[in-house]
């Protein structure tokens, strides 16, 4: 299991507070696979601030009202103060999510004008980078304390519900193109580490390549080609955390037969060698 997360001024304690209109108090990211099996999280009574959790890959498991929802990669989930807080993660589910706790005297009118509500749980935006990137920014931020953090965090706070706002609205956008989006997603994830044609795909759909590759960029952020490599990656990351496979059967698994030109990709996505990776994970 991968944890990385960071906390206002180093305190875990949940707050109230009513003297800013937005204020981060934490933001973190579980990724997890091998062991535990499953990570459990029960709040009975909630907390007294709001949450927003986003499932990066994988899915997670959580409960409203009683009500068991599967939740997918590309899922946005909002918890209100007070409100029960309920979810499993299992890492047969190869679940990434990114967390963050806030509060602010106008927090509730903020995710109001964002169209974030109470009545809603659930929000489906896609897989796109830009939400990875803004959580990891945030995790940052309250790791090294720089100038300003915490107006930086309240940027980027406003930056991601503004995100979710226009996601939400794309989605409502007339047409299939949800729908052709969705079914890539899933036919991808699942043959991520095969050879994929993309123009071979797009004709089985009935729709042009430029086509598919504009849509599958809208809604994630990347081109097919990209996403094919983010997963392997994200995939190869696992296998070096929680496996002893060598480099090249990891190579092997994730798609790439050749050993030293995965490394040379990994290393240009991840900074760093497959090895150094498993190494540092291996420390931490």
């Amino acid at each position: 299991m991968y944890i990385n997360s960071g906390y206002l001024r180093n305190s875990r304690i949940d707050f109230k507070d009513h003297t800013r209109p937005l204020v981060v108090g934490s933001c973190g990211t579980y990724r997890l696979s091998g062991q535990p099996s499953v990570l459990p999280t029960h709040r009975p009574r909630g907390r007294v601030d709001y949450q927003l959790l986003y499932v990066a890959a994988g899915k997670a498991h959580f409960f409203f009202d009683g009500r068991k929802e599967v939740v997918g990669a590309g899922s946005i989930v909002l918890y209100c103060p007070m409100e029960e807080q309920r979810y499993l993660y299992y890492s047969a589910d190869h679940p990434e999510v990114f967390w963050v706790h806030f509060t602010g005297y106008d927090a509730k009118n903020i995710l109001r004008y964002y169209h974030l509500t109470p009545k809603q749980h659930v929000y489906h935006t896609g897989t796109r980078s830009e939400f990875r990137w803004i959580f990891q920014r945030m995790i940052l931020e309250l790791q090294l304390c720089k100038p300003l953090y915490e107006e930086m965090l309240a940027s980027l706070l406003n930056d991601l519900m503004l995100l979710i706002c226009r996601q939400q609205e794309l989605e409502r956008q007339p047409g299939s193109i949800q729908d052709e989006i969705i079914e890539a997603i899933a036919y991808l994830s699942e043959h991520y580490n095969q050879d994929i044609s993309v123009s071979e795909y797009a004709k089985t759909r009935h729709i042009s390549t430029n086509h598919f590759i504009r849509s599958l960029k809208q809604y994630t952020g990347m081109t097919p080609k990209q996403y094919i490599v983010s997963l392997r990656m994200t995939n190869a990351q696992m296998l070096l955390e929680s496996s002893s496979y060598t480099i090249q059967e990891i190579a092997d698994f994730v798609g790439y037969g050749d050993a030293l030109y995965f490394g040379r990709l990994f290393k240009r996505e991840m900074g760093m060698t497959p090895s150094q990776y498993r190494k540092q994970y291996q420390t931490t």
